[in-house]
């Protein structure tokens, strides 16, 4: 009889089972890649040759020149660098506040169940679709001393009115003026938070004897303080972005009133033909607009309140 073989056992190809949690890593990193590709392609690499290109003294058709830091120190000593420190900054402590006051009364007014109130919360959205260059020129008309709207209802009260564009008194009020056409840009988000405060807070309130007033400090304000933050950052940062109204309506004049930092730093670059230094004070501006929303953020704990605070305290 022949002797039996042993059996040789039977080997394991199938491909090993991906967890659940694993597919859901794998999922997830492929719903990111694109927004993560997208911020390293489009902000990070920019950034990064920017601040390199802030160590060279380049015009736009001359020869590379690494100089270390005087592009920075070249714009410190520029008396029109600081004029356009000036004119963003007093810019943005005007509309900053304006903005977010009055786009909040707009929302609160909104909120309220009277007839018609689709209809004008379209209409007060409508101007944020606009172009920037269009509502420049509209108000270039509008601010005419001879035959602009203004000056023409300040004529009807028996009010002479300035020549706004030309006048370095009041050229940058003009501006800050401007900037009130978009504020239905923000209706939108504080509806949006607005309509989300619950309900028993206020019949609370109401059964307690509160006005309408100790409801808007006591309620309103608190549950809306984040989106208050969000508001108070991003306009921060788009009023120091100023550009396209001076840029259209006055190119920095009369007598640089109404130069901002960024058509400062656009003359720079295409102007003057300075990239390096324009680039330098392209990088001033993201350390300054970060500083700033740092700081911002670092206050919130004092006075933005959220609603997973009120959650845990029951």
């Amino acid at each position: 009889m022949a002797p039996q073989t042993q059996a040789q056992p039977i080997a394991n190809t199938r491909t090993p089972r991906i967890s659940l949690r694993q597919r859901e890593s794998i999922a997830c990193a492929l719903f990111i890649a694109p927004a993560v590709i997208g911020f390293v392609v489009f902000a990070v690499v920019p950034l990064a040759l920017a601040a390199y290109m802030s160590l060279i003294d380049q015009s736009i058709a001359g020869q590379p020149r690494f100089v270390g830091a005087a592009n920075y120190q070249a714009i410190f000593a520029d008396p029109l660098f600081w004029t356009s420190v000036s004119v963003t900054l007093r810019y943005a402590a005007a509309v900053v506040p304006m903005w977010i006051i009055s786009s909040l009364a707009l929302a609160l007014l909104m909120n309220q169940p009277l007839p018609g109130v689709g209809f004008f919360r379209a209409v007060y959205y409508l101007p944020a679709v606009f172009s920037g260059v269009v509502v420049a020129l509209l108000f270039s008309w509008m601010f005419n001393p001879r035959i602009g709207l203004i000056n023409m209802v300040l004529e009807m009260v028996g009010i002479d009115g300035p020549n706004w564009l030309r006048d370095s008194r009041t050229a940058l009020l003009a501006l800050i003026l401007l900037s009130l056409w978009g504020v239905g840009w923000y209706v939108p988000i504080w509806l949006g938070g607005l309509q989300n405060i619950p309900t028993e807070l206020y019949e609370a309130a109401n059964l307690d004897g509160a006005n309408g007033l100790t409801r808007l400090r006591y309620i309103t304000l608190p549950m809306l303080s984040p989106i208050i933050l969000y508001n108070l950052v991003v306009n921060i940062i788009w009023a120091l972005q100023l550009f396209t109204e001076p840029f259209m309506m006055t190119d920095g004049g009369p007598r640089f009133s109404t130069l901002s930092y960024v058509l400062y730093m656009y003359d720079n670059a295409f102007s003057y033909a300075k990239m390096g230094q324009a680039l330098a004070m392209a990088w001033v501006l993201f350390l300054f607009s970060l500083c700033l929303t740092l700081l911002v953020f670092r206050s919130s704990p004092l006075w933005v309140f959220y609603e997973t605070e009120r959650e845990g305290g029951r």
